[in-house]
């Protein structure tokens, strides 16, 4: 079981530095495929950056904490995960769904149950260890 978690979490990192790298080479095309455009220059430079750094960091701290096989590094993506499904949720509270709104946030939702299951199994600090 620790063996297929431990796969699954470094395999989805890879799937995510993978698009990170994607939104580094190529942001308006990629930005376009989640309904994001670019409009100017500073637009392109903020998905480049922005996008480039959110999915790497998720993807790296995934395939490092499953590497390593360390539950707190998981905790990284994990409140990154946790986070945009919480912007989605509070989107859709405040301007409703639109067409193709369930998968992304079934992803989000995925992802992070996964991490923080894997993150049950692998060993990790307590709470009483935190800061040692």
């Amino acid at each position: 079981m620790r063996l297929i978690l431990t796969a699954l979490v470094f395999l989805g990192g890879l799937f995510f530095i993978l698009l990170g790298l994607a939104y580094l080479f190529q942001p308006a095309e990629t930005a376009a495929g989640f309904g994001i455009a670019a409009t100017d220059g500073m637009g392109k430079a903020a998905i480049r950056a922005d996008m480039t750094a959110l999915f790497c960091v998720t993807g790296i701290t995934m395939m490092w904490g499953a590497w390593k096989r360390s539950g707190d590094i998981l905790l990284v993506p994990a409140l990154i995960m946790g986070i945009a499904m919480i912007g989605r949720l509070a989107d859709a509270a405040t301007a409703g769904t639109y067409d193709g709104y369930l998968p992304p946030i079934l992803i989000e939702g995925a992802v992070f149950v996964l991490l923080m299951f894997s993150r049950s199994v692998l060993p990790h600090h307590t709470i009483d260890h935190v800061g040692e």
